[in-house]
């Protein structure tokens, strides 16, 4: 038993403080980088650790807390006050005894009052135990303060609050069994099973060994440990122990001895702690994952359900238009260019702007609202662009990727029509072949106009019964009929020849839009949904890292 005892509390595989220190500044990073993305319960024993070894690495480290936990009539506050040599905490006959903890402090009060006090013990129920007539017979024990808990089987609720309480806060734990109840289904399933990662600071011992034969007490003691396997606490200390028995704790007081001489229990305790908050967080991460899970074809198909929303299709239609209109009122025929500024342009029915200057306010569009099935398209895209990032993610990352995929899906309207409103859509610019092309027209135009004027002078003349006007001929052909009949026919060709080139304009002008427009929804697809997704995708290659950090004991 003895050996079994010092192999469990062995102290050649000590907790190093810094590395502690380490692993819980990567458990409270972790905290921090998946708060919002996980559920808030499944944080709160990794919070907790986090606090708990926060505020106890800054309390004393020369002191050990143990205490004393057990059941009603366990005898753990008889143990508790052998152990003092002194009737510190109250026995009786009546149940429960024990309300509140008691205290004992081996060596000076002052220097673990600060650790009582985060500890929660009251001031009137703090000890000490040394006096003057002790000389030198408790030293081994200076730093010791031990705690005699209200028993976890208190009919009183409070009681058990406090237990819980304390149990989560002190750096060893002495379970006192009795023969009695020693196998007691509320101990072992509500208390030492829980406390399987934590077999390091547990010590089991079977009270009122002085009421057994020795048969009676190995047979108790073997069940016992069979029933700690169990638990998962296969290699704890089991002792024996007598309150009234002067010579039936030594084997307790030697192992809290030992256990101040090594000052390794608090470290050991939240080294524990840390431990059962990372195995109770280690579903949440799984296997590697790519920080750029969003590949160009989902965003390319999501880019397409939000130019549909958008209206793009509609602004290219009217891009096209508007070119053919303002390219015909550039290099038409002068005397038809009229009819078209008749006709309202396609792109100011939109309210879109036409280069404006930067920085100025943006004018919200006319585009037509979307419909519902382009609404559903944008719906399906985003759920496309969360299931693809989040496929092999475990639970439950990939509902923290669908959230953060619809998390912006309000703004996703107006920023939108921002996007739209804001593209320069590269028709306010005039193509130097127009003006070449208006040149022509006008010098065509005008060409016919003289030589109509010319003709009509000379009508005019011989109405009148005047002189008649000399008409210079190239060949047999007057001079004002070949005006006339050339400018009308350059005009002509012109026109012809021009048509096909404004066509071809009109194609390249919707085209160089459709791709303004989609890289301007591009962007705004990357910042309300990739975005967000892609801040989840790093949080949980972080999160993996550091609770893999976290973990490294």
């Amino acid at each position: 038993m003895v050996s079994r005892m010092r192999e469990a509390l062995r102290t050649d595989h000590r907790v190093d403080a810094d590395r502690l220190v380490d692993r819980v500044e990567a458990l409270r990073r972790f905290v921090r980088t998946v708060e919002g993305h996980l559920p808030s319960e499944r944080l709160v024993k990794a919070q907790t650790a986090v606090e708990r070894a926060g505020a106890r690495l800054a309390l004393s480290r020369d002191h050990t807390v143990v205490a004393l936990a057990g059941s009603t009539g366990s005898g753990k506050s008889s143990l508790f006050n052998a152990l003092a040599g002194l009737d510190l905490s109250p026995v009786g006959v009546l149940r429960p005894t024990t309300g509140v903890a008691h205290s004992c402090v081996w060596g000076p009060l002052e220097p673990a009052g600060r650790l009582l006090d985060w500890v929660g013990v009251l001031p009137r129920n703090r000890f000490v135990r040394e006096s003057a007539l002790d000389g030198d017979d408790e030293a081994a024990l200076h730093g010791l303060v031990l705690l005699d808990l209200p028993d976890f089987d208190s009919v009183e609720k409070s009681h058990r609050l406090e237990v819980d309480r304390l149990l989560g806060l002190v750096d060893l734990v002495i379970w006192v069994l009795d023969p009695q109840k020693y196998a007691d289904r509320v101990v072992h399933q509500s208390y030492l099973r829980e406390f399987h990662r934590l077999a390091g600071v547990t010590v089991v011992v079977l009270n009122q060994a002085d009421r057994l034969s020795a048969v009676d007490l190995t047979r108790l003691l073997a069940d016992l440990r069979r029933l700690l396997e169990r638990d998962e606490l296969p290699d704890v200390p089991v002792l024996a122990t007598s309150a009234v028995d002067p010579n039936g704790h030594g084997e307790l007081r030697a192992m809290l001895e030992r256990t101040v001489a090594a000052r390794q229990a608090a470290l050991e305790r939240l080294n524990g702690d840390v431990d059962q908050a990372v195995a109770g967080l280690s579903d949440a991460v799984g296997p590697p994952a790519p920080r750029e899970m969003v590949d160009r074809v989902t965003v390319r198909e999501l880019t397409d359900a939000l130019a549909g929303s958008a209206g793009v299709p509609a602004v290219v239609s009217a891009t096209g238009r508007a070119y053919r209109q303002r390219a015909a009122a550039a290099a038409g025929w002068p005397l038809l260019r009229w009819l078209g500024r008749l006709r309202p342009d396609p792109l100011r029915r939109l309210h879109l702007q036409e280069g404006g200057e930067a920085g100025a306010p943006l004018p919200v569009t006319s585009v037509p609202d979307p419909d519902e099935a382009q609404r559903a398209a944008v719906g399906l895209a985003v759920r496309g662009v969360a299931a693809q990032a989040a496929r092999d993610l475990p639970v439950p990352w990939p509902a923290a990727v669908t959230a953060a995929a619809r998390s912006r899906l309000d703004d996703v309207p107006d920023a939108l029509d921002r996007a739209v409103a804001g593209t320069d859509l590269g028709v306010h610019r005039t193509p130097v072949w127009w003006r070449v092309a208006g040149v022509i027209q006008w010098l065509a135009t005008l060409a016919a106009v003289v030589g109509l004027g010319w003709l009509v002078a000379g009508y005019v003349v011989r109405a009148l019964g005047l002189p008649a006007l000399q008409n210079p001929k190239v060949g047999l052909t007057p001079v004002p009929t070949l005006l006339l009949l050339g400018g009308l026919l350059l005009g002509v060709l012109a026109a012809l020849l021009v048509r096909p080139l404004v066509s071809w304009g009109a194609r390249r002008a919707a085209r160089r839009a459709e791709a303004r427009l989609r890289a301007a929804v591009t962007e705004v697809a990357r910042e309300c949904v990739v975005a967000p997704v892609r801040e989840v995708l790093h949080a949980y290659a972080d999160a993996r890292e550091l609770l893999t950090a976290a973990g490294r004991s």
